[in-house]
C-alpha cells in the first residue's frame, strides 16, 4: 500500500492534495459558516436562495420524524416508497409541467442513473467538455461512446454528430448552468440540433433550479424550452436547502427509469422526513420570488465590483462567480489569505477544472448583504493586489 502515499506526495507537490476541514452552520446568521470559533462569510456554499435553515423546512422535517421515523428501511422497490415520495413527485410534475417525476438521492446518483439507462454500447453521448463529472462518469458506466464537444462550441457538435449518425441512440446532455464557470449553455442552438439529428436531449438544472423561470423551474423555462427538452434532471441541495435530485420528463421515461436506473433499483431511498422538507423547500421555491430578485441583484453587484476592479471572472450573470487566477498554489494562497480575513472560499484545481486554469469560485446567496458583499469586494481586491493577481 505504500503507493499510495508516493501518490498524495505527488499531489501535494503541485498543490493538488485535498483536505477535509471541519465547518459549522453559524445558526443566526445564514449567510456565515462557523471554523472552530471564528465566524466565516460564507462564499463557497451553493445555498443560493439561503433556505438551507429556513424554520419552516426544518419544523417540517421533525414533525415526519415523529410520525415517519428516521430511515425509510429499504429501496423504494421493495418497501421504502413512503407516502411522502408520491407526493412530492406530484408536486414536481406540476412544477414542471412534466407528465411523471421520480426522485433520486441525489445529483450524482441521479446523472449516472439516467445517462446509464437510457443509452449503451452500440450508442453515442454528446457531452460538454465542461459538464459535471457525475455526467462523465454515467457515461463511462453505460460504456456508449464518449463523444466531448468543445465547450459551448456548437459548429463542433454538429461535426460530431455528424460522425456519429450511425449509431443506435444519440443522447446530448449538457449542463443549464456550469457549476465552476458560471456561464449558460446554449440551450436553444441544443434543441435545434437535437431536433436535426433524431437526438435524445438531457439538461441538468442543478445550479438553476430555484434560481430561473417564473416559479424557479430553472433555464429551460427561462428560456421558453421546457417542451423541447426530453428528460430534466435538477437537485434540492442547492437552492433548494436540502439534499437529493429529481427527474422529470414523459410517463415512459419515468417507467423506464424505474425499471433500468441501477442507482435507484439498488439504493436504499431516502428517509421520508427529507422527502417531506423538500415539499415544504419547493412551496416556497414557487412562492417567494424576492429570494431570486434578490439573489439576481447581488450577483450583479458583486460580478461588476470585482470585474471592474480588473479580475478575470468569466461571464455571465449567474450566482456562480469564477475568479481565475491560474496557477494552483496562487489559489491555494488566495483562499487562506481571505479566510484569514473572515472570508470562507474555496480554491478549485485540476481535475475539476482544466489546467492553468485554478480559480476562487464565488457563489452567492439571498441570505447576503449588499454591504457583506461590497466589503468582501474590497478585501479580495486588496489580496489580489498583495499577491500579484492584480496590479497595484
Amino acid at each position: 500500500m505504500n503507493w499510495m502515499e508516493k501518490e498524495l506526495k505527488s499531489l501535494r507537490d503541485v498543490s493538488l492534495e485535498r483536505i477535509l476541514h471541519d465547518n459549522a452552520p453559524a445558526l443566526d446568521r445564514p449567510g456565515y459558516i462557523l471554523r472552530g470559533n471564528r465566524l466565516l462569510l460564507n462564499l463557497a456554499s451553493n445555498d443560493y436562495l439561503g433556505l438551507a435553515q429556513h424554520p419552516a423546512i426544518v419544523e417540517t422535517i421533525r414533525e415526519s420524524l415523529l410520525t415517519e421515523g428516521v430511515g425509510s428501511r429499504a429501496s423504494r422497490l421493495v418497501t421504502g416508497n413512503r407516502t411522502p415520495y408520491g407526493k412530492l413527485e406530484e408536486e414536481l410534475s406540476n412544477w414542471q409541467h412534466s407528465e411523471a417525476s421520480l426522485v433520486f438521492a441525489n445529483g450524482y446518483m441521479a446523472n449516472t442513473g439516467v445517462i446509464s439507462a437510457l443509452v449503451g454500447r452500440d450508442d453515442v453521448v454528446f457531452s460538454d467538455q465542461l459538464n459535471h463529472a457525475s455526467i462523465v462518469d454515467g457515461i463511462l458506466l453505460s460504456r456508449a461512446e464518449h463523444a466531448r464537444y468543445r465547450h459551448n462550441d456548437m459548429e463542433h457538435l454538429r461535426t460530431l454528430l455528424q460522425k456519429y449518425s450511425h449509431k443506435r441512440r444519440k443522447l446530448i446532455v449538457t449542463d443549464a448552468i456550469f457549476s465552476m464557470d458560471g456561464n449558460v449553455a446554449n440551450l436553444r442552438e441544443l434543441v435545434a440540433l437535437k431536433q436535426e439529428y433524431d437526438a435524445m436531449l438531457m439538461v441538468d438544472e442543478a445550479h438553476s433550479g430555484g434560481i430561473y423561470g417564473e416559479c424557479g423551474e430553472g433555464m429551460c423555462f427561462h428560456l421558453g424550452l421546457q417542451n423541447e427538452v426530453d428528460i430534466h434532471m435538477g437537485t434540492f441541495s442547492k437552492s433548494f436547502g436540502v439534499y437529493g435530485a429529481y427527474v422529470c420528463g414523459s410517463q415512459t421515461l419515468i417507467r423506464y427509469l424505474i425499471n433500468k436506473a441501477r442507482p435507484l433499483i439498488y439504493s436504499t431511498a431516502l428517509p421520508p422526513s427529507l422527502i417531506a422538507g423538500i415539499s415544504t423547500a419547493l412551496a416556497i421555491v414557487q412562492g417567494e420570488q424576492w429570494r431570486r430578485e434578490r439573489l439576481y441583484a447581488l450577483s450583479d453587484l458583486f460580478r461588476s465590483s470585482l470585474q471592474n476592479a480588473g479580475f478575470n471572472v468569466g461571464t455571465g450573470n449567474s450566482p456562480i462567480i469564477p475568479l481565475i487566477v491560474g496557477d494552483n498554489d496562487t489559489a491555494l494562497r488566495f483562499s487562506r489569505v481571505l479566510e484569514s480575513n473572515g472570508i470562507k472560499t474555496v480554491a478549485i484545481r485540476p481535475p475539476t477544472v482544466p489546467n492553468g486554469t485554478a480559480r476562487i469560485r464565488f457563489s452567492l446567496s439571498a441570505a447576503h448583504t449588499e454591504k457583506e458583499l461590497a466589503d468582501a469586494a474590497a478585501i479580495i481586491c486588496a489580496t489580489g493586489i498583495q499577491l500579484g493577481v492584480l496590479k497595484p
